[in-house]
């Protein structure tokens, strides 16, 4: 049962919520990698990670409201609980008068806001009394400047202003069937069959309570994630390796394929979830934890999701363009040129690898893959045979870069940037 008090129902989601944003803006961790929040009740917890996921998604709007309302920016523990209320009362529409209560509340529970409430207060509730009618008319929410700007020198300004638009909505779910068979998913679930054979779902409930979960026959998996196992174009009983395996979509793509697949992780805590999902859908992949640097072996196919930055995916995690600062990129530059290597040394001869990362930067893409073509005389980057796949995704070098505004009007899709390299 929900925490009652003076702020009315729902103060311990909102707590939970103010907790995961705090660890998200003011100690710089992503959301996966704060705990979870305890909460006796799971409709509270499904509460607080809904409310935060919302604020970080919107809360460059947030701010821009609570400008016109704040001479200068209060401390970061303030401005959590003013940008929760501002979301909860103009994007979802809740009562003004239960936010600022419990805002209130919040601010006197905290050492660091205890001092604020006043001004939470009286900042919130101008916020109850005109924001809403503000809220609409504001700028879609844009990315932070650290990000935006060198995209807009990779991908121009309109079209960074139509990815912005496509990740402040919510994104649709889609999911990957096991017997492959998309259309007969797509009718069974009420979705639609997107271009490479995802089954999209606009509406849907609790996904561990859907048809056809429990008995396997389908996983979550973005559109885009789900393509570059098909440019494997993997034989039965080939033999494969899944490079970065978890949390193990591609894993069992591969393995549903026939192939004989080799799929390796650097953490045991998630390849217990890769064994997991395959146990749930009866697959068989065998599982290595270990570095990839460091694996031996000759394969028919390897797939090298990389390490990145993981940019293309803001859409579904709003807290990565938020948690970080771009410092650690060159230190993953560096190591997806030291994968790629390796990799290639573990291909059969006239075997192939997929090389792909869920990235908008192309220096986790197309010049990776340009970069490797000049360390390796012998290396070409092979024809993609997707002919339903759009012309314009694909890249000047011969690979596909994906993008979050592509089918914007059916819900966009993550970024992603995937090519194939085969020895010559």
């Amino acid at each position: 049962m929900a925490e009652q008090g003076s702020s009315g129902q729902g103060l311990a989601a909102r707590q939970a919520a103010a907790a995961l944003l705090r660890g998200v803006l003011i100690d710089g961790k992503l959301l996966s990698e704060l705990p979870t929040p305890k909460l006796q009740d799971a409709g509270d917890l499904a509460r607080a990670q809904r409310l935060a996921v919302t604020t970080l998604r919107w809360m460059d709007r947030a701010d821009r409201l609570l400008g016109r309302y704040l001479r200068k920016m209060p401390p970061p523990e303030a401005m959590v609980l003013l940008r929760l209320g501002t979301v909860e009362i103009c994007e979802e529409s809740a009562a003004g008068h239960g936010v600022v209560n419990a805002m209130v509340s919040l601010a006197q529970k905290h050492p660091d806001t205890r001092h604020f409430k006043g001004l939470i207060n009286a900042t919130l509730r101008k916020v109850s009394t005109e924001g809403p009618a503000k809220w609409a008319s504001l700028p879609t929410p844009q990315l932070p400047k650290w990000l935006r700007k060198p995209l807009i020198a990779d991908y121009t300004k309109p079209v960074i202003a139509a990815m912005e638009g496509v990740q402040a909505g919510l994104p649709p779910l889609d999911i990957t069937p096991k017997n492959g068979d998309s259309a007969a998913l797509a009718a069974r679930l009420g979705g639609e069959v997107m271009p490479g054979g995802s089954v999209r779902l606009r509406e849907y409930g609790q996904v561990s309570r859907m048809d056809g979960f429990a008995e396997g026959d389908w996983w979550v998996q973005d559109m885009s994630a789900a393509l570059p196992v098909q440019l494997l174009q993997l034989n039965d009983g080939e033999k494969a390796l899944d490079l970065c395996a978890a949390p193990g979509g591609k894993t069992m793509q591969m393995a549903a394929l026939g192939a004989d697949v080799t799929a390796l992780d650097l953490s045991e805590k998630r390849m217990q979830r890769v064994q997991e999902n395959l146990t749930r859908t009866g697959l068989k992949a065998n599982l290595v934890t270990g570095d990839a640097l460091e694996h031996q072996g000759q394969y028919d196919a390897i797939l090298l999701d990389a390490p990145c930055s993981a940019t293309g995916t803001m859409r579904r995690h709003p807290d990565l363009a938020r948690a970080k600062d771009g410092s650690d990129f060159p230190g993953l530059f560096e190591l997806q040129e030291r994968m790629i290597d390796h990799a290639l040394t573990l291909l059969a001869p006239g075997g192939r690898l997929v090389f792909c990362t869920c990235s908008l930067l192309p220096d986790e893409g197309e010049i990776q893959i340009e970069d490797a073509l000049k360390r390796h005389n012998d290396l070409e980057v092979a024809d993609i045979d997707l002919p339903d796949l759009p012309g314009e995704w694909r890249s000047k070098e011969g690979g596909l870069r994906l993008r979050p505004d592509y089918l914007a009007e059916q819900g966009g899709m993550d970024g992603f940037y995937m090519a194939i390299l085969r020895k010559t």
